[in-house]
């Protein structure tokens, strides 16, 4: 369970002085996690926001041994690290213990990178992936990808006269790893630290692969104030629309309820990009949205009550307002 005394207590190693823009949630996301481990790391890190503003050469902002991979193949990175390691640690030519990380945006997560992490997911390599989900490909220029909610403004999906934005609706990538049946995969969201340190401990100590999708709003992209990330990642949690859950072994299982949804409208209306969905004509948008929104948050609620019942040899019991019980 995440200790925030602990927590302050460990070094910082993602320093201060990178380049990211003000208010990037990616940063906040990459310090909360790295002070999450308690074992030395090894970071590669996928070609976006995130490689680019942190190690600009000649100088670097992680305090880690680090790896810079192409767009499409962080997964195949570390996971090659992680075989040697594995070999060394068997012929006795190491010691020491580490873990590895792998940090990647939904571009090349999504998209481009989801082969090299399947395989790697299906090879059983011990290593955490993390998608910092900012939903467009926002380090070339905000481009839509399969992470883009549906009626986004995008420069490849703008809204017109013949468009409401992004017509297709995101894909649900957590389902679809979790479909691998991994030890561990979960959703999260930095402005629900504690949720978010305390899955990361849990990643780290599975035996195999873990999978980490994190939503990392992007004041840019998504068109909303520097100061309002965090608030806005919770407004994602609490119209249920950015669920907090955690599958384990195959078995899923809800973090956290929302007390008092809130209609997912609020949580569109602080970003820039749906304005055009609040104009005359787009209400049957919004009202799409919604029922899109409330039915998957239906069919993750069953699910997870259906695992905890067979866990529970029948008898179930759900908390309101907060964790789940």
């Amino acid at each position: 369970m995440a200790n925030l005394k602990e927590l302050a207590t460990r070094e910082e190693l993602l320093t201060g002085g990178h380049r990211l823009c003000a208010g990037c949630a990616a940063s906040i996301i990459v310090r909360q996690i790295l002070l999450s481990s308690k074992y030395p790391l090894v970071v590669s890190s996928a070609t976006g926001c995130l490689e680019v503003a942190t190690t600009i050469y000649p100088y670097t902002a992680w305090k880690t041994a680090w790896i810079h991979s192409a767009f499409e193949n962080v997964a195949a990175t570390i996971s090659g690290v992680e075989a040697a390691y594995t070999y060394q640690r068997r012929t006795g030519t190491l010691d020491q213990e580490f873990r590895f990380i792998a940090f990647a945006g939904d571009g090349g997560t999504y998209d481009i990178g989801i082969q090299a992490l399947s395989g790697a997911l299906e090879r059983g390599h011990q290593f955490l992936y993390v998608c910092y989900d900012n939903q467009a490909y926002m380090n070339t220029g905000i481009q839509r990808s399969s992470a883009t909610p549906a009626g986004a403004w995008t420069t490849t999906c703008p809204p017109g006269k013949q468009s409401r934005g992004k017509r297709q609706y995101r894909k649900n990538l957590t389902e679809v790893v979790a479909a691998h049946r991994i030890p561990y995969a979960a959703q999260a969201s930095p402005s629900h630290w504690k949720d978010l340190v305390t899955k990361i401990e849990k990643a780290l100590e599975v035996e195999g692969p873990a999978f980490m999708n994190i939503i990392a709003p992007c004041p840019r992209g998504w068109r909303h104030e520097t100061d309002e990330t965090i608030e806005i990642a919770r407004l994602a949690v609490e119209s249920r629309f950015w669920p907090l859950f955690e599958v384990e072994e195959g078995r899923w299982r809800l973090n956290y309820r929302p007390r008092r949804p809130i209609p997912v409208v609020d949580w569109l209306r602080r970003q820039g990009r749906f304005k055009h969905l609040f104009t005359e004509g787009c209400e049957s948008m919004l009202d799409e949205i919604q029922a899109r929104v409330d039915r998957e948050w239906e069919d993750l609620v069953s699910r997870c009550a259906a695992d905890k019942e067979r866990a529970a040899g029948g008898e179930s019991r759900t908390g309101e307002g907060g964790a789940e019980q």
